[in-house]
Protein backbone atom coordinates (compact mmCIF):
# COMPACT_ATOMS: atom_id res chain seq x y z
CA UNK A 1 0.00 0.00 0.00
CA UNK A 2 1.10 3.06 -0.65
CA UNK A 3 2.28 5.86 2.06
CA UNK A 4 -0.38 8.42 0.68
CA UNK A 5 -3.20 6.00 0.61
CA UNK A 6 -2.23 5.10 4.20
CA UNK A 7 -3.08 8.99 5.18
CA UNK A 8 -7.32 8.34 4.29
CA UNK A 9 -7.58 4.67 5.64
CA UNK A 10 -9.05 5.91 8.78
CA UNK A 11 -10.06 2.45 10.11
CA UNK A 12 -11.31 2.65 13.77
CA UNK A 13 -11.79 6.14 15.60
CA UNK A 14 -12.67 9.02 13.04
CA UNK A 15 -11.88 11.81 14.84
CA UNK A 16 -10.67 15.60 13.44
CA UNK A 17 -6.79 14.54 14.06
CA UNK A 18 -7.31 10.85 12.45
CA UNK A 19 -8.79 12.09 9.35
CA UNK A 20 -7.80 15.31 8.84
CA UNK A 21 -6.63 16.76 4.77
CA UNK A 22 -3.65 15.92 3.45
CA UNK A 23 -2.03 19.36 3.24
CA UNK A 24 0.63 21.02 1.50
CA UNK A 25 3.18 22.95 2.56
CA UNK A 26 2.20 26.78 1.29
CA UNK A 27 6.02 27.21 -0.08
CA UNK A 28 6.36 30.47 1.87
CA UNK A 29 6.87 29.97 5.44
CA UNK A 30 6.29 26.43 6.38
CA UNK A 31 2.97 26.79 6.98
CA UNK A 32 0.14 24.18 6.15
CA UNK A 33 -2.47 25.44 3.53
CA UNK A 34 -5.55 24.92 5.07
CA UNK A 35 -7.08 25.12 1.61
CA UNK A 36 -5.81 25.53 -1.99
CA UNK A 37 -6.64 27.39 -5.27
CA UNK A 38 -5.31 24.44 -7.51
CA UNK A 39 -8.54 22.22 -8.95
CA UNK A 40 -7.94 18.71 -9.74
CA UNK A 41 -11.19 17.23 -9.63
CA UNK A 42 -14.34 18.95 -10.10
CA UNK A 43 -17.45 17.68 -8.71
CA UNK A 44 -20.58 18.49 -9.58
CA UNK A 45 -24.59 17.40 -9.67
CA UNK A 46 -23.67 14.67 -12.34
CA UNK A 47 -20.13 14.00 -11.58
CA UNK A 48 -16.46 14.13 -10.33
CA UNK A 49 -14.05 14.68 -12.65
CA UNK A 50 -15.43 11.90 -15.37
CA UNK A 51 -16.32 10.08 -13.21
CA UNK A 52 -20.65 9.49 -13.76
CA UNK A 53 -22.96 7.16 -12.87
CA UNK A 54 -21.98 4.81 -15.47
CA UNK A 55 -18.47 4.27 -14.51
CA UNK A 56 -17.95 0.57 -13.84
CA UNK A 57 -16.08 0.26 -11.00
CA UNK A 58 -12.93 -1.16 -11.43
CA UNK A 59 -9.24 0.26 -12.03
CA UNK A 60 -8.75 0.74 -15.63
CA UNK A 61 -12.12 2.46 -16.05
CA UNK A 62 -11.73 4.74 -13.01
CA UNK A 63 -8.44 5.53 -14.67
CA UNK A 64 -9.71 5.87 -17.82
CA UNK A 65 -12.55 8.99 -16.44
CA UNK A 66 -9.51 10.62 -14.95
CA UNK A 67 -6.76 10.92 -16.91
CA UNK A 68 -3.22 11.20 -15.16
CA UNK A 69 -4.38 9.37 -12.28
CA UNK A 70 -3.60 5.83 -10.74
CA UNK A 71 -5.87 3.52 -8.14
CA UNK A 72 -4.74 1.36 -5.68
CA UNK A 73 -6.71 -1.04 -2.96
CA UNK A 74 -7.38 0.58 0.62
CA UNK A 75 -9.09 0.46 3.22
CA UNK A 76 -11.20 2.92 4.44
CA UNK A 77 -13.91 4.11 7.33
CA UNK A 78 -17.07 4.38 5.80
CA UNK A 79 -19.82 5.61 8.61
CA UNK A 80 -21.14 2.79 9.59
CA UNK A 81 -17.76 0.03 8.56
CA UNK A 82 -14.43 -0.03 7.16
CA UNK A 83 -14.88 -0.98 3.62
CA UNK A 84 -12.64 -1.50 0.66
CA UNK A 85 -12.14 0.58 -2.01
CA UNK A 86 -9.83 2.04 -4.77
CA UNK A 87 -7.98 5.11 -4.22
CA UNK A 88 -7.22 7.38 -7.04
CA UNK A 89 -3.70 8.97 -6.54
CA UNK A 90 -2.59 12.08 -9.19
CA UNK A 91 0.84 11.84 -11.30
CA UNK A 92 2.41 13.26 -8.04
CA UNK A 93 1.17 10.10 -6.12
CA UNK A 94 -1.31 12.41 -3.93
CA UNK A 95 -4.36 10.67 -2.93
CA UNK A 96 -7.66 12.81 -4.00
CA UNK A 97 -10.47 10.42 -4.11
CA UNK A 98 -11.87 7.48 -2.81
CA UNK A 99 -14.32 5.39 -5.24
CA UNK A 100 -16.56 2.38 -3.69
CA UNK A 101 -18.32 -0.61 -5.44
CA UNK A 102 -21.85 -0.64 -5.86
CA UNK A 103 -24.18 -4.19 -5.86
CA UNK A 104 -24.88 -3.70 -9.97
CA UNK A 105 -21.09 -3.35 -10.80
CA UNK A 106 -20.87 0.69 -11.21
CA UNK A 107 -19.46 3.26 -8.71
CA UNK A 108 -22.05 3.25 -5.54
CA UNK A 109 -20.16 6.64 -4.59
CA UNK A 110 -16.69 8.50 -4.06
CA UNK A 111 -15.43 10.34 -1.68
CA UNK A 112 -13.22 13.65 -2.43
CA UNK A 113 -10.54 13.60 0.56
CA UNK A 114 -8.21 16.87 -0.54
CA UNK A 115 -7.94 20.38 -0.45
CA UNK A 116 -6.83 20.21 -4.66
CA UNK A 117 -10.87 19.49 -5.04
CA UNK A 118 -13.37 21.68 -5.74
CA UNK A 119 -17.45 20.73 -5.29
CA UNK A 120 -20.45 22.55 -7.19
CA UNK A 121 -20.78 25.40 -4.81
CA UNK A 122 -17.26 26.00 -4.46
CA UNK A 123 -16.77 24.09 -1.05
CA UNK A 124 -13.47 22.84 -0.52
CA UNK A 125 -11.93 20.55 2.15
CA UNK A 126 -10.42 22.41 4.62
CA UNK A 127 -12.88 25.34 4.67
CA UNK A 128 -14.81 26.19 7.73
CA UNK A 129 -18.97 25.64 8.31
CA UNK A 130 -19.25 29.28 8.06
CA UNK A 131 -16.93 30.21 4.83
CA UNK A 132 -19.05 27.57 3.51
CA UNK A 133 -22.50 28.62 4.40
CA UNK A 134 -24.18 25.59 5.29
CA UNK A 135 -26.88 25.40 7.45
CA UNK A 136 -27.49 23.42 10.60
CA UNK A 137 -31.15 22.63 8.98
CA UNK A 138 -29.18 21.15 6.16
CA UNK A 139 -27.32 18.77 8.48
CA UNK A 140 -27.39 15.69 10.68
CA UNK A 141 -25.29 13.72 12.81
CA UNK A 142 -22.62 11.13 12.47
CA UNK A 143 -23.22 7.68 13.62
CA UNK A 144 -20.77 5.34 14.62
CA UNK A 145 -17.31 5.40 12.59
CA UNK A 146 -18.43 9.43 12.09
CA UNK A 147 -19.66 10.00 15.51
CA UNK A 148 -19.57 13.56 16.53
CA UNK A 149 -19.18 14.64 12.45
CA UNK A 150 -21.80 16.82 10.81
CA UNK A 151 -23.00 15.65 7.74
CA UNK A 152 -24.37 18.32 5.78
CA UNK A 153 -26.24 18.40 1.92
CA UNK A 154 -24.29 20.63 -0.48
CA UNK A 155 -26.71 23.61 -1.41
CA UNK A 156 -29.27 22.68 -4.41
CA UNK A 157 -26.89 19.52 -5.03
CA UNK A 158 -29.30 17.17 -2.77
CA UNK A 159 -26.76 13.74 -3.91
CA UNK A 160 -23.26 15.60 -2.73
CA UNK A 161 -22.68 15.57 0.97
CA UNK A 162 -20.02 17.56 3.10
CA UNK A 163 -18.71 15.74 5.96
CA UNK A 164 -17.24 18.52 8.78
CA UNK A 165 -15.15 17.47 11.88
CA UNK A 166 -16.44 19.33 14.73
CA UNK A 167 -13.66 21.00 16.75
CA UNK A 168 -13.76 20.38 20.21
CA UNK A 169 -16.86 18.80 20.14
CA UNK A 170 -17.57 16.83 23.39
CA UNK A 171 -21.46 15.29 22.78
CA UNK A 172 -23.81 15.01 23.04
CA UNK A 173 -23.55 12.76 20.25
CA UNK A 174 -26.75 11.78 19.52
CA UNK A 175 -27.21 15.49 18.08
CA UNK A 176 -25.80 17.97 16.60
CA UNK A 177 -24.59 21.39 18.58
CA UNK A 178 -26.16 24.85 18.38
CA UNK A 179 -25.35 26.30 14.67
CA UNK A 180 -23.20 29.33 16.30
CA UNK A 181 -21.04 26.30 17.95
CA UNK A 182 -20.65 24.83 14.33
CA UNK A 183 -19.12 28.00 12.83
CA UNK A 184 -15.59 26.16 12.86
CA UNK A 185 -16.60 23.08 11.54
CA UNK A 186 -14.01 21.96 9.22
CA UNK A 187 -14.99 20.00 5.97
CA UNK A 188 -12.92 16.91 5.58
CA UNK A 189 -14.86 15.05 3.68
CA UNK A 190 -17.09 15.77 -0.15
CA UNK A 191 -19.23 12.65 -0.96
CA UNK A 192 -20.55 11.97 -4.09
CA UNK A 193 -23.45 9.88 -5.10
CA UNK A 194 -24.82 8.99 -8.50
CA UNK A 195 -28.80 10.19 -9.12
CA UNK A 196 -30.64 6.94 -9.14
Amino acid sequence: MRPSAIGFACLAAITAAACSPTSDLDGTSGRLARTSNETLVQITEDRIGGITGDTVYGSKTIEAALPGFTTDGIQTAVENNTEWALAAFNSDGFQVLQVFKGKNGRVRTVHGVTHHLQGPNGERIGMTFSEIGSSRADCRVGRNLWRGMAICVSEGHSNVELVYAIPGYQGPFDRLPAENDLFDAELQRILWTPKS
